[in-house]
């Protein structure tokens, strides 16, 4: 590919902070940058393209089959559950994403849920605003539970960098961890704690895996129904790891003791979404898909995102990511 003018295509810019730089590529290429794509635009523009990026605009079969120039699509994020990666592998196109670039934002953004919902920052912070605190005629008042963190156990469902990062603070906090073992399965022992005795004894339940076949609906009424300590759940992860209407149940029965969402399915959501809905709720805060936009990490993963481009053009890819077997 040294001696060809590559068209590279990137299908959604402005899921990119503006203030980040995008440096330019070492070789000789036609940069065709879009602000947006709906599903519909997406055949048309990648028809030429030899290098596709995106974010979470979707490729799927049939707009992947119109490319007969595709070589890479390098992703924008972690996450590929929007590239149809069977197809690309089929026709040969390599997948790259981006990984690491998250191990201290998303874990940062996942205790500020904690840390608000534990002491009830939000539920405090609007009493105020309303008026509570001159009505109550003394120096405090304690409408709002507060609970500390060390000494209570925290759940965390997946054990990589992102998982692993969040471990560390907890331990820090002087929290008992607890890693899930796979939904279903055998992978126990030390590290691993089965999953019925991971629901019942966790104090703080946080997400961190992918979204795939296995995951999607991991938490729904009947893991709820086995949460007997009445945990915070905590998704900065995806949106459908959590059954939404199961989850809007559990909050208004009480079975938990609040939620902290920065993920929905879809997103962005319609104001009738069952986590909109359940914006009137002093326990329960929904965030716009931002843990992972800290403007180190956002610049962190451009950077990583050239490299990746750079490295297939050199005929060495690197984060390949391939379709499950």
């Amino acid at each position: 590919m040294a001696n060809q003018t590559l068209q590279v295509v990137f299908l959604d810019r402005d899921t990119i902070s503006p203030e980040t730089v995008i440096r330019p590529f070492s070789f000789e290429h036609e940069l065709t940058v879009y602000e947006r794509t709906s599903s519909e635009q997406v055949g048309e523009r990648i028809a030429d393209a030899d290098i596709v990026i995106t974010n979470k605009v979707a490729l799927r079969r049939p707009a992947l089959e119109t490319a007969t120039r595709l070589k890479m699509v390098a992703v924008a994020a972690t996450g590929t559950d929007n590239i149809d990666l069977a197809a690309c592998a089929e026709k040969g196109v390599v997948v790259s994403n981006i990984r690491g670039y998250a191990v201290n934002t998303v874990p940062e953004h996942t205790f500020a849920l904690i840390f608000a919902l534990r002491r009830s920052i939000v539920a405090y912070r609007e009493s105020v605003k309303a008026g509570r605190w001159h009505a109550a005629q003394q120096f405090c008042y304690f409408d709002y539970p507060i609970k500390d963190l060390a000494g209570s156990t925290l759940g965390i469902i997946g054990e990589g960098s992102l998982g692993k990062s969040v471990a560390a603070i907890g331990r820090a906090l002087g929290m008992r961890v607890l890693f899930a073992a796979r939904k279903g399965g055998q992978k126990q022992g030390s590290l691993y704690t089965p999953f019925e005795q991971f629901l019942e004894q966790s104090d703080v339940i946080t997400l961190h895996c992918p979204l795939n076949e296995h995951t999607r609906n991991l938490i729904s009424d009947d893991e709820f129904a086995q949460m007997k300590r009445k945990p915070l759940l905590i998704n900065t992860a995806r949106g459908g790891l959590v059954n939404e209407e199961a989850l809007a149940r559990a909050m208004r029965s009480g079975q938990l003791g609040g939620a902290g969402f920065d993920v929905t399915a879809p997103e962005p959501p319609e104001n009738s979404h069952p986590l909109v809905q359940l914006l009137d709720l002093p326990n329960f805060i929904l965030t716009p898909h931002v843990a992972w936009a800290s403007q180190e990490a956002i610049q962190g993963l451009a950077d990583q995102l050239v490299a990746n481009i750079e490295a297939f053009h050199q005929g060495n890819p690197r984060n390949v990511v391939g379709a499950r077997k």
